[in-house]
C-alpha cells in the first residue's frame, strides 16, 4: 500500500478519510465533532474512517458508539493507509511528536491537541515537520478549541477594532478542583514521564494562548512559580510521588508593553471549569468565564460616566462568530460546540489550501512560554527571556 505524495493526489471523487488516535476523553469530544459538523457547517465530505487505541476491544465499542467506521490498534499501519487524508491526535501529550511527525511525513493533515508536546525539544521538531509537510501542501494545526468559543472570539474581534484603546493589562484564571482531595487517586496527568508537566501545561496553556490569541501579541519576559500541594497519592500498587505541578503562577511581559496575569490551579475548591479572562484597555474592558461561555461583560469607558457601567452581551446572535449555524437567538450552546467549530475551521483550511490557525508555530511560541515559566520558577521567580 502507497500513500500519496502529495494532498492533491486525494481522489476528487470521495471524501477524506478521516483517522482519530485516542478515545477517552479528547477522544470522545472531538469524535462528538467529527460526527456533528457537517450538520450544521457547509464543510468539505468526508468520513470517519477509523478510531485507534490500544485496547482492541474497548476501541472498537467506541468506535461504534461515537460513528467511526472502523476501529484498529496500531497507529502506525493506518496513517500509511491510502483512504486515510486527516490525522487527528487526541492521544496523551507524550505521544504527541512521534504520531504528528509520522503522520506529517506520510502526508496526512494533522490535528493535534494542546499542549503541542511535552518538551520544548519535541514541540520544536513537530513545528520543523510541519513546515516541511506546508511545502507540499499538507496543513497542520493545534487543538486550542478556546478561541472557537464565540464570545472570544467577539472579544478579539472588539480589542482588534480597538473598542478597549490602548490594553494595559489581562488577567487570566483557569482553575478546578478535580484534585483538591488529597486521597484523588494518581492518573498519567500526575507523572512528568507521560503529562510533562500538570496544571501548566494542562490548562495554564489555554490561559496563555487566549492572552496572545486575544491581544495578537508575543510574550517577551515571565516570572513563573509552581506548587505541588499534594506530594503522593494512592496509585494501584500503592503510594505514588506527584511529580507535576498542581498550581501555577505567571507574569507575562508583552512586546505592545501590556502585562498579563496567569493563574491556574487544580486543587481550586469550588472551581469545575473556569477560565475567566479580564482585558482592561484605557477605552473599555472585557470580562469573560468559561462557566458561562455564552456572555461577554463589555465597558465602553467612552461613553458619559453617568452611562458607564459593564453590560452582558448574550453571544447568541447570528451574526456572532460561528452562530449562523446554530439554533435561534437565546438559545444557547456548550463546550462541545468549540470542538465541532474547531473541525470546520480545519476542513475549510484544508480545502482552501490555507495555513489554519493555531498553527504548530503557534502552539511552539505557548511552549516557549511555558519553559520560561518553568525556568523562572526553578530559579526562584527570576524574570526569564522568552525565546521565539
Amino acid at each position: 500500500m502507497t500513500t500519496p505524495a502529495h494532498p492533491s493526489e486525494h481522489p476528487a471523487s470521495r471524501p477524506l478519510g478521516v483517522a482519530a488516535i485516542g478515545y477517552a476523553f479528547m477522544g470522545k469530544a472531538h469524535s462528538n465533532a467529527w460526527r456533528n459538523v457537517a450538520s450544521f457547517f457547509d464543510v468539505p465530505a468526508f468520513e470517519q474512517k477509523v478510531l485507534v487505541g490500544r485496547d482492541a476491544g474497548a476501541v472498537a465499542g467506541a468506535a461504534a458508539k461515537y460513528g467511526w467506521a472502523e476501529s484498529a490498534t496500531d497507529w502506525r499501519t493506518v496513517i500509511t493507509r491510502d483512504d486515510i487524508d486527516i490525522v487527528d491526535i487526541c492521544a496523551p501529550g507524550w505521544m504527541h511528536a512521534e504520531i504528528a511527525i509520522a503522520a506529517l511525513e506520510a502526508g496526512k493533515h494533522v490535528l493535534v491537541e494542546k499542549p503541542l508536546a511535552n518538551t520544548l525539544a519535541e514541540a520544536e521538531l513537530m513545528t520543523a515537520a510541519a513546515a516541511k509537510a506546508r511545502t507540499k501542501g499538507v496543513q497542520s494545526m493545534i487543538g486550542f478549541n478556546y478561541r472557537r468559543v464565540p464570545a472570544l472570539s467577539l472579544a478579539r474581534e472588539l480589542i482588534a477594532e480597538g473598542r478597549l484603546g490602548t490594553v494595559r493589562h489581562v488577567r487570566a484564571a483557569y482553575l478546578q478542583d478535580w484534585l483538591a482531595d488529597a486521597g484523588a487517586p494518581m492518573t498519567w496527568r500526575l507523572r512528568k514521564e507521560t503529562a510533562g508537566s500538570g496544571a501548566l501545561g494542562d490548562i495554564a496553556s489555554h490561559a496563555i494562548d487566549q492572552v496572545l490569541f486575544l491581544l495578537g501579541d508575543q510574550v517577551t519576559e515571565v516570572s513563573g512559580r509552581l506548587n505541588t500541594f499534594v506530594g503522593q497519592r494512592p496509585g494501584s500498587e500503592g503510594t505514588e510521588d506527584v511529580t507535576v505541578d498542581d498550581a501555577a503562577w505567571a507574569t507575562l511581559s508583552l512586546a505592545s508593553g501590556a502585562i498579563a496575569s496567569v493563574e491556574v490551579s487544580r486543587v481550586a475548591t469550588g472551581r469545575k471549569n473556569s477560565l475567566q479572562i479580564e482585558v482592561y484597555g484605557d477605552k473599555g474592558s472585557l470580562l469573560f468565564d468559561l462557566e458561562n461561555l455564552n456572555e461577554l461583560g463589555f465597558l465602553d469607558a467612552t461613553a458619559p460616566p453617568r452611562e458607564q457601567g459593564f453590560r452582558r452581551i448574550l453571544v447568541n446572535e447570528p451574526d456572532h462568530p460561528y452562530l449562523e449555524a446554530w439554533w435561534p437567538q437565546g438559545h444557547i450552546i456548550g463546550w462541545e460546540h468549540t470542538f465541532t467549530h474547531q473541525v470546520r475551521d480545519f476542513l475549510l483550511a484544508i480545502k482552501d489550501g490555507s495555513q489554519p490557525s493555531p498553527s504548530f508555530e503557534e502552539g511552539l511560541n505557548v511552549q516557549y512560554v511555558l519553559n520560561a515559566v518553568e525556568e523562572s520558577a526553578a530559579n526562584k521567580s527570576t524574570l526569564t527571556v522568552v525565546r521565539h
